[in-house]
Order: C-alpha cells, then sequence, then structure tokens
C-alpha cells in the first residue's frame, strides 16, 4: 500500500485510500492554504461540506496548488436543509459554484435524519437521492454516497434508490468502530470513510498508544491512521499544520503486526462514541 493506492467503489471508480478532511478548517485563507498544502504534498483526495461553510476557500486551494483537476478526488456534502428533490438540485449546482469546479467526485447526504423534519426523514431522503442519482448520470457526480446513516436509513432509502451508496461517512477510530454500521456497509459494498479519524483529538490522551508509537518510531496519529488502513476504512485527518498535514501520509513505510491492531481494536470508549443521528 503506498499513497497512490486507491480503493475501487461498486460503479468503478477509484477513490484514494487516504483524504485531506477541512471539517473545522475555518473559512478564508486557513482552508484555502491548508488544502494547498495538502495536494501540494501528495494528498490527492480532499474532503469538505456545505456545512463546514468553506466549500469557497477550498476551490480556491485546489486552483493555487496547480493540481490538475482530474487528479484529485473532490468530496461535498448535501446538508439538513436541503428537503425536497428542487432543493437537491440547487444545493449541487450552488456546490459546484462555490468549489469552481466542472463536477464533483462523490457527493454525500450528509445527515440521514435532520431534527427539523422528524418523521419525514424518509421521504425527504428519497427525494434528495433521486436528484442526486440523476446528477451522476448527468456528469455532474462520480460517485454518491451517504454520511452518519445507520443500516436502517439505508434500508430504507433502498427501498427507492436506482443507484446504491457507493460511501458512507461515519465516525470510526479506536474509541468507536460501530462495528454494526461498518458490518452492513462490508456487506452491501458500501466502502467506510473515517472521518475524526484520531477522536477530534481526544485519541492522544491514550497512554497505551503512546508505547506503541515508541515501538514503531511513529506518532500517535501515525500508528492510528495506519490502524484506520489495515482495517480497511478511508481515513479523513485534518489539520491546519503544515506538518501535521504531511506526517499524516507518511503511513505507508511500516504496518501493525496482528496482535498491535488487536490491542488498538480494544480501546473502545476511551475518546468518546458517535453521536446517534436518531437523537440529536
Amino acid at each position: 500500500m503506498n499513497l497512490a493506492k486507491t480503493y475501487k467503489l461498486a460503479n468503478g471508480i477509484e477513490i484514494p485510500v487516504i483524504g485531506f478532511g477541512t471539517w473545522q478548517a475555518p473559512d478564508g485563507d486557513i482552508a484555502e492554504n491548508v488544502v494547498e498544502i495538502a495536494l501540494r504534498n501528495g494528498y490527492r483526495h480532499i474532503d469538505t461540506a456545505t456545512v463546514y461553510g468553506n466549500e469557497k476557500s477550498a476551490g480556491r486551494g485546489i486552483k493555487k496548488s496547480e493540481v490538475p483537476r482530474e487528479e484529485i478526488f473532490l468530496t461535498t456534502k448535501l446538508w439538513n436543509d436541503v428537503l425536497t428533490y428542487e432543493d437537491a438540485k440547487h444545493a449541487i449546482q450552488t456546490s459546484l459554484k462555490k468549489l469552481a469546479v466542472d463536477y464533483l467526485d462523490l457527493y454525500l447526504i450528509h445527515w440521514p435524519n435532520p431534527k427539523e423534519i422528524r418523521p419525514n426523514w424518509e421521504v425527504r431522503n428519497a427525494e434528495v437521492w433521486k436528484a442526486m442519482e440523476e446528477a451522476q448520470k448527468a456528469g455532474l457526480i462520480r460517485a454518491i454516497g451517504i454520511s452518519n446513516f445507520h443500516p436502517h436509513h439505508i434500508e430504507v432509502l433502498l427501498k427507492t434508490a436506482k443507484i446504491h451508496p457507493q460511501v458512507n461517512q461515519i465516525f470510526v477510530n479506536p474509541s468507536d468502530q460501530q462495528l454494526e454500521i461498518v458490518r452492513y456497509n462490508k456487506k452491501h459494498n458500501i466502502l467506510t470513510e473515517a472521518y475524526s479519524p484520531l477522536g477530534t483529538g481526544n485519541i492522544f490522551k491514550i497512554e497505551e498508544l503512546k508505547t506503541l508509537a515508541e515501538k514503531y518510531q511513529k506518532s500517535i496519529a501515525q500508528i492510528v491512521l495506519r490502524w484506520s488502513l489495515q482495517k480497511g476504512y478511508l481515513p479523513l485527518p485534518k489539520s491546519v499544520h503544515k506538518e501535521r498535514i504531511i506526517e499524516n501520509i507518511q503511513l505507508f513505510d511500516f504496518a501493525l503486526t496482528d496482535k498491535d491492531v488487536a490491542f488498538i481494536d480494544g480501546l473502545h470508549g476511551v475518546a468518546g462514541l458517535a453521536r446517534n443521528p436518531d437523537r440529536i
């Protein structure tokens, strides 16, 4: 495995095995600069979202990097205020405009059950998914997927979907591996993307990981991200510090032993758990 390695999605599209996340990267110079830094240092997968408020900045960072658009895998997401088929068509066009690109590589429904529309999430998801399917068929989007979906949300979506989700982006790290969702994803050929793969920083509080980092002469972040790759996930680390951005992709010159992977598997709950989308 190396930085050029890809996973193949269900529709045949290839996606780099690690991406650069932009959640909590402030809009403006910071988001623009970190995207440029990431691309200039080897990342080829950028993940943003409408609700992050930094699509314009990410687009500027892509342009400034001078990396050809066709070499970049670009993801953004549809937010909870998009409720209908027409809303979704408009949201896709808005994201394309903000990012200043002609197409998206991946577009996700960000949240399965927005609080504002309960109990009508089933209808809403079916409507916005239809718009996403049409956008994929029109060449505006290369792949479509979901985020924070549990199996029961996916089962309802599949009742009307003509194109099955290719990705489910969920909170996954050693502290909460969401194994039921991961098993469902795997069974249905849906790639698991891991957002907050470092537990939004809480993972660094785990003393046992310091020992592993010393053993491999790597950082705790590198140990945990390597664990994510060996589990078959696609991690999306985020940082606003150049040295950490670079460090987070230096994962391909070592491998964890099966024993150490199993040890990390046992760290459940030590750095926080995923939020339940049906309860918040």
